[in-house]
């Protein structure tokens, strides 16, 4: 998921934009969300540090009224940080557009606030072109499992999903990932039709596996072990279509 920023230290802009981002992100169905809308870039700053490693899109006051750091620094930093996220600044100064290339940033567009309904069709534009270039990056990295989680569209890499289980309520599923979990409506005999049957097994009623996550089957027990030691289910039925669907993908790795 693509996290959003927003730095603008103008209260009554900034609740304008929050706006504008928010609204598109839910009508469009992007994957994306926003992180923080902030008027400090200390508090920006901060948080792009501890989230670690990621792809953010930031929209960038460049006029902004501290001390020490004003929008163009900001992004020189936050690049330090996340060298491929996207940077767009907004301000009221279009003669200082050709800093962006004194300072290195790379920025994907500089915003002008004579007209907040252009300001708005902007910031548009921008949402929509990161999602459709991280979509073609997607395409490239791998297959995508897309689904619904509350409010949000969802897009997890199959590589990245360990195994899906049903517990209690048998119409909600909760997706096990290699960063995280993610609990959605569905039931697992839809999702089983869905998967890419090479790389997925229904082993249990209440299981589906990644068959390149698994890190030892212990077929007395009928228990799975994956690679992050969670432990899933084998039905007696599903045993030896479990082996020969084990063997097939270490044939073919092979």
């Amino acid at each position: 998921m693509i996290e959003v920023f927003i730095c603008e230290d103008e209260d009554n802009q900034r609740a304008e934009i929050v706006k504008y981002v928010e609204s598109y992100i839910m009508i469009e169905e992007f994957d994306m969300q926003l992180a923080l809308a902030t008027g400090d870039p200390e508090e920006l700053l901060s948080y792009v540090q501890l989230s670690g490693e990621g792809m953010g899109l930031y929209f960038l006051d460049v006029d902004l009224k501290h001390a020490h750091l004003d929008g163009l620094s900001l992004a020189q930093q936050i690049r330090e940080y996340d060298p491929r996220g996207f940077i767009v600044f907004i301000t009221t100064h279009a003669e200082l557009s050709y800093l962006t290339f004194t300072y290195k940033v790379e920025a994907m567009d500089y915003i002008i606030k004579d007209d907040f309904d252009k300001v708005r069709n902007r910031i548009f534009d921008c949402l929509k072109s990161v999602e459709e270039r991280v979509s073609r990056e997607r395409k490239d990295v791998g297959k995508f499992f897309t689904f619904r989680s509350g409010e949000k569209v969802v897009h997890e890499l199959y590589d990245d999903i360990l195994f899906l289980e049903t517990t209690g309520n048998a119409r909600r599923v909760t997706l096990h990932g290699k960063e995280r979990q993610l609990e959605f409506y569905g039931s697992l005999k839809d999702l089983d039709e869905q998967f890419d049957e090479d790389y997925f097994f229904r082993t249990h009623k209440s299981f589906i596996v990644n068959l390149d996550r698994i890190k030892v089957v212990d077929f007395k027990t009928r228990t799975i072990t994956m690679v992050n030691g969670a432990e899933c289910l084998v039905s007696m039925r599903k045993v030896k279509e479990l082996k020969e669907r084990i063997s097939q993908r270490k044939e073919s790795e092979a």
